[in-house]
């Protein structure tokens, strides 16, 4: 309900091809970049799938999958990448803030 099913549709294809996931480009294209802090914890929570208050770089390889079935599995290079932007404190998992 927080993001357009046409917004995701339209992100998840734009990175179909292998290495060409880019988390600044995909947030922004399904809208998460115009939305409250509270609107991107509710985002989080979904893509928690073990719901540890983490996501960890097991849940990230899966990313795409979490916005739509359709999407590709990221590849290692691409989830590394995704893991460091987000891990501010180095201890290898993404925290809600």
């Amino acid at each position: 309900d927080l993001l357009s099913a046409e917004d995701i549709k339209k992100a998840v294809g734009a990175f179909s091809a292998a290495e060409s996931f880019n988390y600044k480009k995909f947030f922004e294209m399904v809208g998460l970049k115009k939305k409250s802090p509270e609107d991107v914890k509710k985002v989080f929570h979904i893509l928690d799938k073990d719901q540890s208050g983490f996501i960890e770089e097991e849940e990230l390889k899966f990313v795409l999958k979490g916005f739509t079935p359709e999407g590709r599995d990221l590849s290692d290079k691409e989830t590394k990448a995704l893991l460091a932007a987000g891990d501010k404190d180095g201890d290898g998992k993404i925290g809600a803030d």
